[in-house]
């Protein structure tokens, strides 16, 4: 007798229109995906923090107004339900420049052909100065369940652009490129440290915390021939920026007795932030095992620092 396989029933998907979920862009998927904004991790590689909605540009506002969590840069994202039209085009370019931001994110239900040859074209020659991404957004469901949302990159900078940077310094900046990237991968891999997923061709990359509006992890190269790890504390305000140091600071020997070492406690004169760091020599153009110590240096300070201080700057941040 016949082996006969058994039968397979397969689910039909059916587009799902977007107002019948958001009734309205403005009202319903704004505040959604304001959010919700890991969502766009995915399809962007980028961690996104929320800065602000409706955020004022001139005589315009731009619906979302987000911070890049790797290189603190500001990103613009603006929504349009149906297809891309001319008006929005011209916003993101007014927006991206009264906020002085430095991604752009249009989301739209269809982007059409010249609006995408627009971005492209826009991508090719602002690649210095100006990353835009353009996203398609759709809805389904499988029968009768939940609806699926789907964010799909239809345009986004091409790296492939023109070098406008002299030789060496490509070089340098994908010497970084390289590096970050590497440990951010093993940070997400093995110790499920970040989301992250994309490195930026600079000498530093910055985490998310458990509280990111207040403090953030960071690893870089910095000047004199070293390399750093830190806690970055930024909350927007100076004074309490500075009071929040204070605060820790008054418990340091038991804090570098659980941290294990010395640590630097720098106020940062001249700036916004203040941050807790711990150094070593290092440089980017040293030798492959070089790098390779490093990075395990790096890797174990911050989780070092993921391991003592969130508790400490909640306790902080409720006493203030």
């Amino acid at each position: 007798m016949p082996f006969l396989e058994p039968k397979m029933e397969f689910g039909t998907i059916h587009p799902v229109p977007l107002k019948s979920i958001w009734s309205g862009e403005a009202t319903h998927f704004t505040p959604w995906l304001s959010q919700n904004l890991n969502v766009l991790l995915d399809p962007l590689g980028l961690e996104l923090q929320l800065l602000e909605t409706e955020a004022g540009a001139g005589d315009f506002s731009a619906d979302i107004v987000a911070q890049d969590i790797s290189n603190n840069s500001k990103v613009v994202i603006e929504n349009q339900f149906g297809s891309s039209d001319h008006r929005h085009l011209g916003q993101i370019i007014t927006y991206a420049s009264s906020l002085g931001a430095s991604t752009v994110v249009w989301i739209t239900e269809t982007l059409r052909p010249e609006h995408k040859g627009a971005i492209d074209f826009l991508n090719q020659n602002l690649k210095e100065s100006l990353r835009l991404f353009a996203l398609e957004v759709r809805l389904f469901r499988v029968d009768d369940s939940k609806p699926v949302y789907q964010f799909q990159v239809i345009c986004s900078p091409n790296e492939s652009g023109i070098i406008i940077d002299p030789p060496e310094a490509s070089e340098t900046k994908a010497r970084y490129r390289n590096f970050f990237q590497r440990l951010i991968d093993e940070l997400k891999a093995k110790y499920q440290f970040t989301n992250a997923k994309v490195s930026q061709p600079q000498n530093w990359y910055s985490f998310a915390s458990e509280n990111s509006k207040i403090f953030k992890y960071s690893a870089s190269f910095a000047m004199a021939g070293r390399v750093r790890t830190e806690v970055y504390i930024d909350c927007t305000d100076k004074v309490k920026n500075e009071a929040i140091l204070d605060a820790l600071l008054q418990n340091r020997e038991e804090i570098e007795r659980e941290f294990g070492s010395e640590l630097h406690w720098e106020r940062l004169e001249g700036k916004r932030a203040c941050r807790i760091a711990s150094y070593m020599d290092g440089d980017i153009d040293a030798d492959t095992e070089t790098l390779e110590g490093i990075r395990g240096w790096m890797i174990k300070q911050l989780l070092t620092f993921k391991r003592v201080f969130p508790s400490r700057f909640e306790a902080v941040v409720k006493g203030l």
